[in-house]
């Protein structure tokens, strides 16, 4: 048995390949781009600023605006003036960018259910387990703390899933 497995490092591409997949599917379903998918994700549980999204994203603030911007064409999502810090602006889903968040989330869900339903439910509690310390090990590293202590909160939440 041992001789079939994987290295950690083939193993998680592999599995990020299949997993990616199954986002890109649910993605071209509705037009999305996998950049603004991640954005949609990002906001479907907080209201940061362009700053904070560009560091959440890890991408710089003119290409944040740029996707922001075709969004918010879309009617995804909206720019807030921010009412503590009047020099930023906050981004956040609209009425139509969550209803479709909440949908595309609940097949997307399904499809990885699927996947997931492939092992028995003790090995999936382990790697869910296991990719949570792993992510929220990375986001201390990176200084997204808010994702860290969100995830270390709640283990089944929207920032845990990312």
């Amino acid at each position: 048995m041992a001789d079939d497995l994987l290295s950690s490092t083939d193993a998680l591409a592999q599995l990020s390949f299949a997993v990616l997949g199954m986002l890109e599917r649910r993605a071209a379903q509705h037009d999305l781009s996998m950049a603004q998918v991640r954005l949609l994700g990002i906001l479907r549980d907080r209201t940061p600023t362009m700053n904070e999204l560009a560091r959440l994203m890890e991408l710089d603030k003119s290409s944040v605006t740029g996707l922001v911007e075709r969004a918010e064409r879309r009617g995804l999502v909206l720019r807030v003036p921010s009412v503590t810090d009047r020099r930023s602006v906050l981004v956040r889903l609209t009425a139509n960018g969550r209803q479709l968040v909440t949908q595309a989330a609940r097949r997307f869900d399904a499809d990885v259910a699927g996947l997931l339903g492939l092992l028995p439910a003790r090995d999936r509690a382990v790697l869910a387990g296991l990719v949570s310390r792993l992510l929220v090990a990375r986001a201390g590293a990176r200084g997204v703390a808010e994702l860290a202590a969100a995830t270390e909160a709640e283990p089944g939440s929207p920032a845990s899933r990312r």
